[in-house]
């Protein structure tokens, strides 16, 4: 993959991206005298990723990455990305040449960072077309695409079938509801369904449900607000349904309540992001083998059964010192068959493979050629290809307003008083309009 950029000097790729690259920036790739080794690549480039477990993974891949670019040093620094990021974008100090970002947060700062729509021409048709979407702003493509989330159906099998319920029979929200109902009669203390208590999850899990539906979440592709729109009202009205029938545990995400309650079969139906596997995986004692995966339920008949919750990337700065260093590694990292089998399959950090995201990677989902090992904890079954096949089924055609990142303070606020019972539909709707419109829209 890397064999073609032998001919160009990264500047020059750069420069046919319509970014400025200087005489002192330093020529990152080799001629085409050495295109495959990369020999003749040298200096230094500094990556910021989260101080996690994925900063871990990451720095397993440069062993691989300098086999290729032996002169080339990589430092991998881990940083509160959230806090530092966006002042040094402004400023241009202390800036990393790269860094890992949420998806939600790059579209506010796209104006500091590359556009690299050239540089990933190559590799558009390789791509979730949902994740080029997302990192879409103003037709500048402004980060190289990484993790893909895909919306999951999690489910405790024993207590489906405690309660008579055929899993196989879970294909719309409805059935999931009569589950839900089934359930709670056998068990009167169950609540089947969480129901989160943070702003921001909370308005993911509800943007997950517009997605799956209509390829777009809080705006239409022309900037409109869909809060009043019928896949939006279908969605908050199914919540308020799980709400008024006792159906839903408020508890936050992977909290130590909500583990106790999925311990004690009080939760058994979740349709969440892909990486509540970590929790089945590592965090359950009781139930942990009685936890399956299939795909969302549908919202209407023959409907998407795939939606996105959550997702990340890799963004260059526009003022970074060696963007065309970053571009490397992120290229091998993201797109070489060597760099993302390195990050996702088996290693001293997951034994089992990253199997809390999926690559953005289509030729990377091949279900024959599973990335990540089956988990007894999930029964055996094969978890890498439900997920890759919710992630290439997202829908397409989907909006990123800029300002999707400070909305939580609005829209899931009021997602929270709607899941406990002090907001109607209809409140939700208008006052976040109202609230979003003032604040986030019109506010310049």
């Amino acid at each position: 993959m890397l064999r073609g950029l032998g001919v160009l000097t990264a500047g020059s790729l750069l420069a046919a991206c319509g970014v400025p690259t200087g005489s002192d920036k330093p020529a990152a790739l080799g001629s085409s005298a050495a295109p495959s080794a990369g020999a003749d690549v040298r200096g230094q480039v500094t990556l910021w990723m989260r101080d996690d477990d994925l900063l871990k993974v990451f720095r397993t891949v440069v062993p691989a990455f300098n086999a290729r670019y032996p002169n080339v040093k990589v430092d991998l620094k881990g940083v509160d990305i959230n806090s530092k990021l966006p002042p040094a974008l402004i400023s241009g100090a202390g800036l990393p040449d790269g860094s890992f970002w949420e998806d939600d947060q790059i579209g506010q700062h796209g104006e500091h960072l590359y556009d690299l729509t050239a540089l990933m021409a190559k590799y558009r048709d390789d791509t979730i077309q949902f994740k080029l979407d997302v990192l879409t702003q103003g037709g500048r493509l402004v980060g190289v695409p990484w993790d893909t989330d895909p919306g999951l159906l999690y489910y405790n099998d024993a207590v489906l079938s405690g309660a008579g319920v055929d899993p196989a029979s879970l294909t719309d929200y409805d059935a999931l509801l009569d589950a839900a109902r089934a359930i709670k009669a056998k068990n009167p203390k169950a609540r089947p369904i969480p129901l989160e208590q943070d702003d921001t999850l909370g308005m993911m899990w509800y943007t997950m449900f517009l997605n799956q539906q209509q390829g777009h979440g809080l705006v239409d592709p022309s900037g409109n607000l869909t809060l009043d729109g019928e896949a939006s009202r279908r969605a908050l009205t199914w919540i308020k349904t799980v709400v008024d029938e006792g159906l839903g545990a408020r508890q936050k995400f992977a909290s130590t309540a909500q583990i106790t309650m999925l311990d004690e079969q009080i939760i058994s139906l979740v349709p969440w992001a892909i990486w509540f596997i970590f929790i089945p995986q590592s965090g359950l004692k009781k139930t942990t083998g009685q936890w399956r995966v299939a795909n969302l339920p549908a919202w209407t008949q023959g409907g998407a059964r795939s939606g996105l919750m959550g997702g990340s990337s890799f963004v260059i700065p526009a003022k970074a010192k060696n963007p065309e260093l970053a571009w490397l590694f992120y290229e091998f990292a993201v797109y070489d068959p060597e760099g993302y089998r390195k990050v996702f399959s088996k290693n001293s950090v997951y034994p089992t493979g990253l199997n809390t995201v999926v690559p953005s990677v289509k030729s990377a989902l091949d279900p024959a050629k599973p990335l990540v090992e089956r988990l007894p904890q999930l029964g055996g079954v094969d978890n890498w290809a439900i997920s890759t096949k919710a992630a290439l089924d997202i829908p397409a055609g989907y909006t990123a307003p800029t300002w999707y990142g400070q909305a939580a303070k609005y829209l899931g606020a009021n997602l929270q008083r709607l899941m406990d019972g002090k907001m109607s539909v209809d409140e939700v709707i208008s006052r976040s309009t109202a609230d979003i419109k003032k604040n986030l829209i019109d506010r310049n």
